[in-house]
């Protein structure tokens, strides 16, 4: 059984609702076709009914059985434009806009996984992270002690030899362009949780920098020491170790050779990057040029999980991603 079946199943097991909240979209409707045959997920569609149906009927989806809400002719739509007017008054939130604002699938969407009508959210299809992010954020925030939303990919190479038999957790790819070392501790710890709970793995945490053990003297380097140090300080459950070069953290050899003694070096499974740039630049060279599947962008540190999409995506990208959403509930 691969990663995505393992996921699959997990998601069966447990078998959540998860909002998908661009039901009218074509492959988001696809998609929901395929999640209730296979028994991944119940689903709430977001949307017009006749746009939905339409949009299903096109694509020769069969949707019969899965909840379709219009957010406007909600039986919970004052309900929710009154809790958000109510969250937001003393940042300028007036009435009508509360009610214009829970007109949007996004916010509604994320207002039915604030209110416990789903555990999560998958969106992206059809709208920016930016978009998808805002509305979570405002409405159902960071999880209690994170300061940040990071995102990573399951890494899986065809190097077997390497990480846990290839599988690596690599964060933060997707979110915050130039994190602070708090930051970075935050992302840290938390895809070490992904690393458990989604990959299945025992979490080896490399803070990654172009320095190993001191080799290099820089105020970047000093970011990725203060990180690991606040991790060994919060988490001293884990297991982690930094400033780390990527050689030295997964190759046995090099990190024997490099920081002699770490129980991380040369057997690192979750890389914890700088900064966004090395992060998205790194996990595309192991996609391109080594033949890695790359699973993600998976949102971490929402209080309730969120997961966005590219627009590029594909049904199958949309199936799966409603299932990690399930896994990390």
């Amino acid at each position: 059984m691969n990663f995505i079946e393992s996921i699959q199943e997990k998601a069966r097991s447990n078998y959540q609702t998860i909002v998908l909240a661009e039901g009218t979209e074509e492959r988001t409707v696809s998609a929901a076709a395929v999640i209730h045959q296979k028994k991944i997920a119940r689903l709430i569609l977001l949307g017009d009914e006749a746009e939905v149906q339409g949009a299903a009927k096109k694509q020769g989806a069969d949707i019969a059985g899965i909840t379709v809400v219009n957010p406007e002719k909600s039986p919970s739509f004052d309900a929710y434009a009154k809790t958000f007017y109510e969250m937001r008054k003393a940042k300028g939130m007036t009435e009508d806009g509360a009610v214009k604002q829970m007109k949007d699938p996004l916010y509604f969407g994320a207002m039915l996984v604030k209110q416990g009508e789903a555990v999560g959210m998958v969106a992206g299809a059809r709208n920016a992270t930016s978009n998808v992010l805002r509305a979570a954020l405002t409405i159902i925030r960071t999880a209690p002690g994170i300061s940040s939303v990071s995102g990573a990919f399951v890494i899986i190479s065809p190097k077997k030899e390497l990480g846990d038999s290839g599988i690596f957790v690599f964060a933060d790819c997707a979110v915050t362009p130039n994190p602070t070392a708090e930051q970075v501790a935050d992302f840290a710890y938390i895809s070490a949780q992904t690393a458990k709970k989604l990959a299945g793995i025992d979490p080896r945490v490399a803070m990654l920098s172009f320095s190993t053990k001191g080799s290099a003297s820089h105020e970047l380097v000093d970011k990725m020491v203060t990180a690991t140090k606040l991790v060994k300080e919060n988490h001293p459950e884990l297991e982690v170790d930094g400033e780390l070069q990527l050689d030295a953290a997964v190759v046995p050899s090099v990190g024997l050779q490099k920081a002699p003694g770490s129980a991380v070096a040369g057997k690192a499974n979750v890389l914890i990057f700088p900064d966004l740039q090395s992060g998205n630049i790194g996990y595309k060279l192991v996609q391109r040029f080594g033949d890695a599947e790359a699973i993600g962008p998976i949102l971490q540190g929402m209080a309730k999980p969120v997961n966005d999409l590219s627009r590029g995506c594909s049904v199958e990208d949309i199936v799966n991603m409603a299932a990690i959403t399930s896994c990390q509930s």
